[in-house]
C-alpha cells in the first residue's frame, strides 16, 4: 500500500515542502530511503523501526521504500523521522489515510518513541502556512516557537503514540497558547552607567547606535573596549515584532534556540573568538548554515583582538558588511543570510598594547608593530565608519563617585534620532521599520549646503577619502544631525563626522595600516 505524508526541508532560511511517500510491498524485509537523503536521514531507518515497535505498533516485515520528493532537493537532518513513521503506519492500515491528510509533520524520533525537537520550525510554520494546511504536527518542545506564526494551527505531541491517537481523534492535541503580538524585552544585566569617563567613546557609540555605523576602537589593555562594546546593545531600540521574528528565525535554523524558547526579544550580541574561520563568521558549510554575522543580525557583532583573526576570515566579511547580506553559493543551491548588524572591532595599538600610552612605554620594535597592523587590510578599514581611541583612565576617573549617564537616557536620544530619520524619508516608497537606522537605509542622503560641500571637498583631497569613505562620512554626519534635531547637515555635523575618520589622516599610524581608500 502507498501512503503520503507532508513534511518540509529547510534550505538556508527558507522552508520547501517535501512529500514523504511510503510504499510497503511484498518481498524480503528491507528499508530503503531515496530522494537525496544525507546520513542523518538514512539513519532514520533504525530510529523509526525501533520507535514504531516500542510505541506498541507493528513494524511490517516487508519491503519498505520511502521517497522524499522532490528527489533533486537535498534532505538533511532528523526532522523526517516522524512523517516516515506516520507514513508506515498509514501504509499498513494502523492509521487511517484520512487522518494525516492536510497535516505537515516534522520531528525526530528517539528509540522509545519520544518526539525530539528539531531546528527550523519557525521557517516551516511561516513558509508552509496556507489554506490547505490543517495543522503543523511538531514536537512538544517546538510548540511555543511554532505558535509565533498566526494563522497556523499548531499540533504538538510528546510521543509517537500521542500523535497517532490525536490524529485518529481518540484524544485532542494539547492546547498551545497564542504568542503575544509584541515582544517583552528582558532588562539588560549591564548599563552604560557603569562606564567611567570615556566621554568621547560614549558619544561615538551613541552615534553608531543611532545610525547603524561600524566602529573601530583602539586602546591599551584594560582601557574598557570590551566593557563598552558589551553595553552597546543596551542603547539600541527594542526589537519590533517583525524584527524579533527575523532574529528568531535565524537562531531557529541554526539550532541555537533554548529549550521551549519562543520569541527572541533582545538585540543579539555575538563575540566570536579570534580563532573563528571564515565559514564560522560569514556562514556556509556543505549544508549552508548562518554564521556569526547573521546571528548578530539587527544587533552587535564584536570582533575583539581584530588583528588576531585569520586574514581570510576578515576579508570574507567585506561583502556582508557592505551589502547587509551574505550570499553562500553551492553547486546545488544559493542561499542568502541577512547580516544587518553594527560591527564593533577592538584592537591594541601594537603587540604589547602600550604604544602611545602615558604610563607604560611600548616594548615593540617598529617591525613588530608593522607586522601586527598589517594583518588588517585597507579595504576592511575603509568599511569602518567611526574610529575611537580608548585611552587609559586616570585614578580620578576610575574612582569617580557619580556614575555616568544611564543606557535608558542614551537610548531615548537614539530612538528619537531614528524616528526623525524615518519620518524625513516618508514618501510613496514602502516604509522601513521604525527602528531601522539611517546607516542601513539605501538611497540618496540629504542635499548639502554650499559651505558643507566645500568642507567635504577639502576633506576628500586632504584625507584621500574613497567614494565609499565619502559616503560613509556623509551618513555619519546625517546621523549626528538627527541626534541634534537638525533638518539639514551643517558644517559642524560634517566636521564631527570627519573627526572619526582619523585612520585616513596621513601620518596618523604606521604605513602598515594600509591605504584605507582602496576597495
Amino acid at each position: 500500500m502507498l501512503a503520503r505524508v507532508r513534511s518540509a526541508a529547510v534550505i538556508g532560511l527558507d522552508a520547501v515542502p517535501v512529500d514523504v511517500e511510503v510504499d510497503v510491498a511484498a518481498g524480503l524485509p528491507a528499508f530503503a530511503i531515496v530522494g537525496l537523503p544525507d546520513a542523518a536521514v538514512r539513519e532514520a531507518r533504525e530510529r523509526v523501526r525501533a520507535a514504531i515497535r516500542n510505541a506498541g505498533y507493528d513494524m511490517p516485515a516487508r519491503r519498505v521504500t520511502v521517497n522524499l520528493a522532490p528527489a533533486d532537493t537535498r534532505k538533511v537532518g532528523p526532522a523526517f523521522d516522524l512523517p516516515i513513521a506516520l507514513g508506515i503506519l498509514t501504509a499498513t492500515g494502523q492509521l487511517p489515510e484520512t487522518a494525516v491528510r492536510g497535516y505537515v509533520a516534522v520531528g525526530e524520533l528517539s528509540l522509545d518513541g519520544t518526539i525530539r525537537p528539531v531546528a527550523g520550525i519557525l521557517s516551516i510554520a511561516q513558509d508552509l502556512r496556507s489554506a490547505g494546511t490543517r495543522g503543523l504536527l511538531v514536537p512538544e518542545a517546538n510548540a511555543p516557537e511554532a505558535a509565533i506564526v498566526s494563522g497556523m494551527r499548531v499540533c504538538p505531541a510528546a510521543r509517537l503514540r500521542d500523535a497517532v491517537r490525536a490524529l485518529r481523534g481518540d484524544i485532542p492535541f494539547p492546547a498551545v497558547p497564542p504568542h503575544g503580538a509584541g515582544p517583552v524585552e528582558t532588562p539588560p544585566a549591564v548599563d552604560f552607567a557603569d562606564v567611567r569617563g570615556q566621554a568621547h567613546v560614549r558619544r561615538g557609540l551613541e552615534i553608531a547606535a543611532a545610525g547603524g555605523h561600524n566602529v573601530l576602537m583602539v586602546g591599551p589593555p584594560g582601557s574598557g573596549k570590551t566593557m563598552l562594546a558589551r553595553r552597546l546593545p543596551t542603547i539600541l531600540p527594542p526589537l519590533s515584532h517583525d524584527e524579533a521574528i527575523q532574529v528568531t528565525r535565524i537562531y531557529s535554523v541554526a539550532g541555537h534556540l533554548a529549550s521551549r524558547a519562543a520569541l527572541i526579544t533582545t538585540r543579539p550580541f555575538r563575540a566570536p573568538h579570534h580563532t573563528a574561520s571564515a565559514v564560522a563568521l560569514v556562514g556556509g558549510g556543505a549544508i549552508p548554515r548562518p554564521g556569526e554575522a547573521s546571528l548578530a543580525h539587527l544587533g552587535v557583532l564584536f570582533l575583539d583582538e581584530l588583528p588576531e583573526f585569520r586574514r581570510d576570515a576578515l576579508e570574507a566579511l567585506r561583502q556582508p558588511l557592505e551589502e547587509g547580506r551574505a550570499v553562500i553559493a553551492r553547486a546545488q543551491s544559493t542561499v542568502t543570510f541577512p547580516t544587518r548588524c553594527v560591527v564593533v572591532a577592538a584592537l591594541n595599538p601594537c603587540p604589547c598594547g602600550y604604544l602611545g600610552d602615558a604610563v607604560k612605554p611600548c616594548a615593540c620594535t617598529s617591525r613588530q608593530r608593522a607586522q601586527y597592523l598589517s594583518r588588517i587590510s585597507g579595504p576592511l578599514l575603509d568599511r569602518m565608519d567611526l574610529y575611537l581611541e580608548v585611552p587609559r583612565l586616570t585614578g580620578a576617573e576610575l574612582t569617580a563617585p557619580h556614575p555616568g549617564e544611564s543606557s535608558d537616557a542614551v537610548r531615548a536620544r537614539v530612538m528619537r534620532a531614528r524616528r526623525r530619520r524615518c519620518a524625513a524619508r516618508r514618501g510613496p516608497a514602502p516604509q522601513p521599520e521604525p527602528t531601522t537606522p539611517a546607516g542601513w537605509l539605501a538611497g540618496r542622503e540629504s542635499r548639502l549646503d554650499a559651505a558643507v560641500v566645500a568642507l567635504l571637498r577639502s576633506a576628500i583631497d586632504r584625507l584621500g577619502l574613497s567614494a565609499r569613505g565619502m559616503q560613509r562620512v556623509v551618513r555619519v554626519a546625517r546621523t549626528i544631525a538627527d541626534l541634534a534635531g537638525a533638518d539639514r547637515i551643517g558644517a559642524d555635523h560634517l566636521a564631527e563626522a570627519l573627526s572619526y575618520r582619523a585612520l585616513d589622516r596621513p601620518g596618523f599610524a604606521p604605513a602598515a595600516w594600509g591605504a584605507t581608500s582602496g576597495a
